[in-house]
């Protein structure tokens, strides 16, 4: 099993969601971030003053998929956040070794 974490733009989290949903993975925690990479934030001018907004609001995706589905995963997530400009985020993917339900005790994929 594989752990798939995306940080994304949040306008972009129902798209993926829902391709995620028609491909069968419905399991999944959204947590609303802010962060910065490449994109080091911006610049606004307010009332004559000029500020910085370095971290930028960004949505974490965290799914755990069988081993078969991560590629599928990785593409679909891929596709449905891309924009093509600096900020689209960031999918990182980690091992997972063992997964229990806590309600019926179930282990491994059967718990995904």
């Amino acid at each position: 099993m594989k752990k798939v974490e995306a940080i994304i733009r949040p306008a972009m989290l129902e798209a993926v969601k829902e391709a995620l949903g028609k491909h069968g993975i419905n399991g999944m925690t959204v947590t609303h971030v802010t962060g910065c990479g490449l994109q080091k934030g911006k610049t606004e001018v307010y009332r004559g003053s000029q500020y910085t907004i370095d971290l930028l609001p960004k949505v974490k995706i965290e799914i755990v998929v069988p081993d078969r589905d991560i590629e599928a995963a990785i593409n679909l997530i891929s596709k449905e956040a891309r924009t093509g400009s600096i900020g689209d985020g960031k999918i990182f993917i980690y091992n997972v070794e063992n997964a229990i339900r806590i309600r019926t005790g179930e282990m491994g994929e059967a718990a995904i």
